[in-house]
């Protein structure tokens, strides 16, 4: 039987999946975990993000110089994990980080991207506030569009893991599933831009 704590502490059944395992191809090859941010690599400013939204427990999906990536940013209490495959796009991110979360006891993952530091706090808090159960779908909108983050309640974990390729991630899960999918709009206190050239390094202090 599925206890769904209407009205109480849901955030604690959800924990936080960043997704920082990308190479930066069009960055020089440059890790986008690594890159700095605020003075520290901007996968510790997506954690940080993650926590002050409401994430008590947060994984980490590493890939590309996983290594350096561990010995220079400071992730306390995170569990880490490893990509093999993160040349072959998010999609085996995303698998990776759904899998990990086996025996866990977690009841949602609330899913966000290391490239988008323009998604504070207050965005995560409000995709969280959504979630009710096992079943919940979850997405964070920008002026209507579908963007990060998105929480996936328990019962969708099985279905994402079967779709997730390349780097679609689980749009074509989230396509099908559209009547289900509850969109909290998000526009009025984050920016969804993404980290992707040269140019996007403005954005970073």
């Amino acid at each position: 039987m599925t206890t769904h704590h209407r009205g109480g502490d849901t955030t604690a059944e959800v924990v936080g999946l960043l997704l920082a395992a990308g190479g930066g191809r069009r960055l020089g090859g440059r890790p986008k975990a690594l890159l700095t941010h605020r003075g520290r690599p901007l996968v510790e400013h997506a954690v940080g993000v993650l926590r002050a939204g409401g994430c008590t427990r947060v994984h980490v999906v590493l890939g590309a110089r996983a290594d350096e990536v561990r010995a220079r940013a400071c992730l306390p209490d995170c569990a880490l994990v490893d990509n093999p495959a993160w040349e072959r796009g998010m999609g085996t991110s995303l698998r990776a980080g759904l899998g990990s979360l086996a025996g866990t006891g977690a009841r949602a993952a609330l899913v966000s991207l290391v490239d988008q530091p323009g998604i504070g706090p207050e965005a995560v808090a409000r995709v969280l506030a959504a979630h009710h159960s096992p079943e919940s779908l979850v997405s964070a909108a920008y002026d209507g569009v579908r963007g990060h983050p998105v929480l996936f309640g328990a019962a969708h974990w099985t279905g994402i893991a079967a779709t997730a390729t390349g780097d679609r991630g689980a749009r074509a899960y989230l396509k099908e599933h559209a009547e289900q999918l509850v969109l909290v709009e998000c526009g009025d206190v984050a920016e969804a831009y993404d980290i992707d050239t040269e140019a996007d390094l403005a954005h970073l202090e």
